[in-house]
């Protein structure tokens, strides 16, 4: 950390060290564990209505929580967080709603507004903002009126329904700040927005994550009300205490299915999850207790006069250290965090001189740091069920996921996002990792390593995908993330972490082994598998069987490929540096590399490359079994995938390497042929940089032609999943009875052919946009500012490598800032987002972005990897 520290930094510095358990405790819930696999226990598989949202109030879940607002403990064994009820609700509000998979006409999608407007690493501060609305909430209308849509229309949201006009709305901000890594204060200040007097019941809750009721001998922890304070036992967690500060009144229940209400066994007596529910929304008083339980709330009834609003305050701390007056220093340890957490990011944005841009970047941050989550799945119990509960349908035993049988996860890990997928994915979460390296390395660092652990990675090598599948395959981009946070925290420190680079090395070269052996079948140096991430980019659906007797030669899997033995390649170097040994590995990349660098320009030596010189676009290839090959001209960003595989070395580097450089020439000497297919090692280039890539000059030029396009790929926002030459020319291929059209979509897909979310086709997709800046980049440092290229095509303006580099950046960081029109084009045409004045400044970072407007769609809060903005306007400034 910098000599300078401020309290932050010393807090992650004690946290690193162990001194202190900073965190412990942070915002690990999920806002959505309903619809998980995890808690599918169907013998068909379907998660979204085994356990839809209608169950999630009574039924208890078996491997996490989810909660409003909400904070737990490292292993979630007790989660507090904030339920509402507006008097006029069907439901107590818990958690956030949002639509199953087939619901919606464009996907699943949390039909919410909420906002993660600040944190800090160890969460000593942290705040979100939730708006509830004073009428009754429109679950139906939401559910009937988007099943009513289709694929034409665009989704209904949350404001469409009318229901926050005239601001009839409450703001629920939702602030924690740590007196002490073990002593959590929560403030919920509840803001009226609207016109009249508004009445809203407010209740802090505090539960168990039921870990008792599925094995015989599970023990049961208890809260009990003692000397008006919430004492909580647990065997593992200690002994806690809830202060409530003037509740009306403190209640209990238990967090238990409601055995009566799902499966007719009613036990007089019994209390169950929905207590809290029954009890306010349907006055049962018999619904809770006064005394003890799993689950306890202080319970608020509030009338807040227009424009005004309330303050609810609880202390959860160890009970041996209860302070005597709880809420005494409470204003003042807030006042200090929050003034700390401004003296953080204020070290952390001093280069960055836009207010607008440090408010983007502070936000994007935020929601990087409360997309932290508990995951919890231990595939064989899961397969297998549990003693003290029916055993699942045999069919599960050979379901999904059974090949993972080693899988045993319980773990804090970043996530794409809370709701729409509250579970870790193998690539997004390298990008996710990329973004929390700028705030706690250290945290990123681990998390990396995690993913290449023996519970999670296959003793094959294989990395898990995602847990609707954990055999489906993601582009490998755990080297490119290891390496770039290992820069990162060099050019921080001075100095690299040397032992993690080794140590997560070693675990990825049994993944690149499985690369190799598993998904080149046919031993060509050319790779294939599922969706690769890009859902719906191309003709056929990728994770399904291809027309019988083809074979598909991916040129995206091939160049991902390529990528990940650049990545491999550079790693050996630096590890080479000060250990001989890695030469001989950094030559079998540098071989690696060539290979598919081959076979990209010359599949199997029988003269077919990927390479199109017709169009001067790289495609992919369906191969039939009698030897007919046919290029799927499809202009997508499968074709400007092999840009990043490209690696500039430094000669210092080469100095200590002299078996390496060896080698090298022994490859440049005897296979002159393969090594020309790529761009030219002896050939330096700016500073006497050596330039290793997939395309040639003359092929990088032509790409980038395409790419600065404003007729294909080039958007006033990014660039595009898909050229815009399609609008007018959509793709037609045609074999044996099977027809397929591509054409370009700006924003939502209107093709159901792979699934709900289909949306590829168009948009702009922050991660592979950043992947492509920083290749663009790096072809930047060995061509030098002489080098330069029209930017955008057509119009004159001719920019170096470097400038076309910021130019992108700023595209993709527009669609946040305000335009000359004081509007956001995320916002897109909302008028409340765009000029309310609570709105205007709280930032959504959806999934992906209008291809011609930049307006987000798809989920709205997935800092997972839309996140990366954060890293994009750091850069811009460095």
């Amino acid at each position: 950390m910098p000599a300078r520290a401020n309290p932050e930094q010393t807090r992650l510095e004690e946290g690193n060290s162990r001194r202190q358990s900073w965190r412990k405790w942070g915002p690990y819930v999920s806002e959505r564990q309903w619809g998980t696999v995890r808690e599918d226990y169907s013998a068909d598989g379907d998660a979204w209505n085994y356990f839809p949202h209608d169950h999630a109030a009574g039924r208890a879940y078996r491997w996490g929580e989810d909660g409003l607002g909400a904070i737990c403990d490292t292993k979630q064994r007790l989660c507090m967080a904030v339920a509402l009820w507006n008097g006029k609700d069907p439901i107590l509000k818990e958690r956030m709603f949002g639509l199953g998979n087939r619901q919606g006409n464009h996907g699943e999608d949390v039909k919410e507004l909420y906002y993660y407007l600040d944190a800090v690493p160890t969460y000593s501060y942290a705040r979100m903002l939730y708006k509830y609305p004073q009428a009754a909430y429109p679950y139906a209308r939401l559910v009937q009126e988007n099943a009513r849509r289709s694929k034409h229309e665009p989704e209904f949201e949350l404001l469409d329904t009318g229901i926050f006009d005239d601001d009839r709305y409450f703001d629920v901000d939702i602030e924690y700040a740590k007196a002490s890594a073990e002593d959590i204060l929560l403030r919920l200040t509840i803001h009226n927005r609207g016109p009249e007097a508004a009445p809203i019941h407010v209740l802090p809750s505090v539960w168990f994550r039921n870990t008792w009721s599925w094995f015989t001998e599970g023990q049961k922890p208890s809260l009990d009300l003692i000397d008006g304070a919430v004492v909580i036992k647990h065997g593992k967690l200690g002994s806690y205490a809830v202060h409530f500060e003037e509740p009306d009144e403190i209640k209990f229940c238990e967090n238990e299915t409601n055995a009566a209400k799902f499966y007719g066994n009613h036990e007089p007596g019994r209390l169950y999850k929905d207590g809290f529910h029954d009890y306010i929304v349907r006055g049962k008083l018999n619904a809770v207790d006064s005394r003890n339980g799993t689950k306890a709330a202080g319970i608020y009834r509030r009338n807040i006069p227009p424009g005004a609003s309330a303050t609810i305050r609880v202390r959860l701390c160890q009970e041996q250290s209860r302070p005597a007056e709880p809420f005494a220093d409470f204003e003042r340890i807030f006042a200090l965090r929050k003034s700390e957490a401004d003296a953080f990011y204020a070290e952390l944005q001093s280069k960055v001189l836009d207010e607008d841009l440090r408010r983007i970047q502070r936000q994007a941050f935020a929601g990087i740091l409360w997309s932290k989550q508990y995951f919890h799945y231990d595939v064989t119990e899961w397969l297998s069920g549990d003693s003290a509960q029916p055993k699942p349908p045999r069919d599960r035993l050979s379901g999904r996921n059974c090949e993972w049988v080693h899988a045993n996860m319980e773990d804090i890990v970043s996530m794409p996002d809370k709701w729409e997928f509250p579970w870790f994915a193998a690539w997004d979460w390298c990008f996710h990792l990329t973004t929390l390296a700028c705030l706690d390395p250290e945290d990123a660092k681990r998390q990396l390593l995690l993913l290449c652990q023996c519970w999670y990675m296959h003793p094959n090598g294989q990395l898990p995908a995602y847990e609707w599948n954990f055999s489906d395959v993601n582009p490998p981009v755990q080297a490119w993330a290891v390496f770039r946070i290992y820069e990162a925290e060099r050019r921080r420190n001075g100095k690299g972490d040397r032992k993690f680079l080794e140590n997560i090395f070693t675990k990825l070269l049994l993944n690149f082994t499985w690369w190799v052996n598993r998904k080149d079948p046919h031993g060509l140096n050319v790779f294939q598998g599922g969706f690769l991430g890009l859902d719906n980019i191309g003709v056929f659906d990728r994770s399904a069987s291809l027309p019988t007797g083809c074979t598909l030669v991916q040129s995206d899997g091939t160049s991902w490929m390529a990528m990940y033995s650049l990545n491999m390649l550079r790693i050996a170097i630096e590890l080479a540096q000060e250990d001989d040994a890695y030469q001989d590995i950094a030559t079998k990349f540098f071989e690696h590399f060539l290979m598919i660098g081959g076979a990209m320009t010359n599949l199997g030596g029988e003269g077919m490359g990927l390479w199109d010189d017709q169009d001067n676009f790289f495609y992919d290839w369906l191969v039939r079994t009698n030897g007919e090959k046919t290029p799927l001209r499809v202009r997508s960003l499968v074709g400007i995938i092999p840009i990043f595989a490209v690696e500039v070395i430094d000669p210092s580097l080469l100095e200590r390497m002299p078996v390496f450089v060896r080698r090298l020439g022994w490859y440049l000497r005897y296979r002159p042929k393969l090594a020309a297919l790529v761009s030219r090692w002896n050939t330096p280039g700016a500073n006497d940089t050596h330039l290793l890539a997939m395309t040639r000059a003359f092929r990088s030029s032509k790409l980038l032609e395409r790419l600065l396009d404003k007729n294909e790929f080039l958007s006033d926002y990014g660039v595009r999943a898909l050229s815009r030459f399609h609008l007018e020319h959509p793709y037609v291929f045609e074999m044996d009875g099977v027809r397929a059209e591509v054409k370009y979509t700006a924003a939502e897909s209107d093709s159901d052919l792979f699934g709900g979310n289909s949306n590829w086709r168009g948009p702009i997709w922050m991660p592979i946009n950043y992947l492509i800046v920083e290749s663009v980049q790096k072809f930047a440092k060995f061509f030098g500012p002489d080098f330069r290229v029209e930017c955008p095509e057509g119009s004159g303006q001719m920019l170096s490598l470097k400038e076309i580099s910021d130019d992108l950046r700023c595209r993709l960081i527009n669609i946040f800032r305000r335009n000359e029109e004081g509007r956001r084009p995320v916002f897109g045409t909302s008028e409340k987002m765009q000029a309310d004045p609570h709105f205007k400044d709280y930032i959504l970072f959806h999934e992906y972005f209008d291809g011609d407007t930049g307006r987000g769609l798809g989920a709205s809060h997935q800092t997972g990897w839309s996140g990366l903005i954060a890293n994009m306007i750091a850069e811009l400034y460095e």
